[in-house]
């Protein structure tokens, strides 16, 4: 693949994720597996660009006012320790993220044949099923690499707890935390980067500030629904039929 296709792809996988509040690490890592990054690096590096993606995304959906302190916390709080404790182990994938790919399709499913969650249609949220969700997903995101947007959104919106850019700004936030705290737990164990990182950084990072832009200023509900259909079909073909 030329190195111009690779940062193109990379900047548009950056911006459509950040236009729905993911870091984007499943499409790192399938676009990094095609161009033959070392796998050691791999994980690191998606993690990485996942900080700076999904900060871009959670400032721009902060400032219009759609992110739910309340919600975040108790399933950030359960998340965070157990993604560092995902970070820290190495464990055979391909048959989880198989079957992670396949659950994937039923959110996807979802998007495109049933109508948005509109704020009418919004129900409380369970404090005890928040910890358990992120705790949970906070494991599985350190053992794979990702920062869990790919999973809690759908998680979200089939619960009927926020509407489409509330589970944008939340999900932003967690991929944060998410990746910082898996990235802590793969230092402990030694970490390495590729060395191409400070021009992938930068490539990102412009197309996450757009994507977080167009996202929370310009795209409406039924956009950012076919734009988050499109980012799980993206993650699921990843899983399905991808070795990264």
């Amino acid at each position: 693949m030329p190195v111009e296709l690779f940062y193109g792809i990379l900047f548009l996988v950056a911006f459509f994720y950040a236009a729905v509040g993911h870091g984007g690490a499943s499409g790192y890592l399938a676009l990094m597996a095609l161009y033959g990054v070392a796998p050691e690096e791999m994980k690191s590096t998606a993690l990485m660009l996942n900080l700076f993606v999904s900060l871009t995304s959670f400032i721009q959906y902060y400032r219009g006012g759609y992110f739910l302190k309340k919600l975040f916390i108790p399933i950030a709080a359960a998340s965070v320790p157990l993604a560092f404790i995902g970070g820290m182990i190495t464990v055979e994938e391909n048959i989880y993220k198989r079957i992670l790919g396949v659950l994937l399709l039923f959110p996807v499913f979802r998007f495109f044949f049933f109508r948005n969650v509109e704020d009418s249609d919004l129900k409380d949220q369970n404090l005890a099923v928040a910890v358990i969700i992120g705790g949970i997903i906070g494991f599985l995101s350190g053992m794979i690499g990702i920062g869990g947007g790919i999973i809690l959104s759908p998680v979200l919106l089939l619960l009927q707890w926020t509407n489409q850019k509330q589970t944008a700004a939340i999900s932003a936030a967690f991929i944060f935390v998410n990746s910082l705290a898996g990235l802590g737990g793969m230092l402990t164990q030694g970490i390495s980067f590729t060395g191409n990182m400070l021009m992938y950084i930068a490539v990102a990072f412009t197309g996450g500030l757009l994507g977080a832009y167009f996202g929370a200023k310009r795209f409406n509900q039924n956009v950012l629904k076919y734009i988050l259909a499109i980012v799980l079909l993206m993650a699921s073909y990843k899983l399905l039929f991808t070795k990264a």
